[in-house]
C-alpha cells in the first residue's frame, strides 16, 4: 500500500505570532502537547517559520539564552520547507533525511497549511507497515 502524508500528519497546526517570546512558545508547546509551532506571518515578518523542541535544545539550553528575552522571530527557521498533503510517506521519509529536519508543515493544493507531520509519527507508520 502506498501511504500518503495526510495518511499519517496530524491536522492540527499551532501557530505564535513572531512577536511572542520564545518563552511563550515554550508553554504554548507544553500546553499542546506538540513538539513545534508556526510562526505567523506579520506586517514584520512576511514569511512563515517554524520552532521545534531542537531549536529549543540547540539555541536555548545550550547557549544558556533566555528565553523570555527571545523572540520567536529571533530564532525561528524560515522559509519553511513544506510538503504538500498528497506527497508519498516514502518521499516525506527522504525529504526529512536529505535536509536533517524532523518536523515538516503539510500544505493542500492551495499552499494553505493543513497540517504537521513528524519524525514521531512515521513510528507509527513503521509498525503498522509492519504488520501488514
Amino acid at each position: 500500500m502506498q501511504y500518503k502524508v495526510r495518511d499519517w500528519m496530524v491536522d492540527v497546526v499551532v501557530y505564535i505570532d513572531p512577536d511572542n517570546t520564545v518563552y511563550d512558545a515554550l508553554s504554548l508547546m507544553r500546553r499542546r502537547y506538540t513538539h513545534s509551532v508556526i510562526v505567523n506571518k506579520s506586517d514584520s515578518s512576511p514569511e512563515y517559520g517554524i520552532i521545534t523542541s531542537t531549536d529549543i535544545s540547540d539555541k536555548i539550553v545550550a547557549q544558556q539564552q533566555n528565553p523570555a528575552g527571545l523572540k520567536c522571530r529571533d530564532i525561528m527557521t524560515s522559509p519553511l520547507i513544506l510538503v504538500r498533503e498528497d506527497l508519498s510517506l516514502q518521499e516525506c521519509a527522504m525529504l526529512m533525511k536529505q535536509h536533517r529536519i524532523h518536523h515538516l508543515p503539510v500544505a493542500n493544493e492551495n499552499l494553505e497549511l493543513v497540517g504537521m507531520i513528524s519524525a514521531t509519527d512515521f513510528l507509527v507508520a513503521a509498525e503498522t507497515m509492519g504488520r501488514i
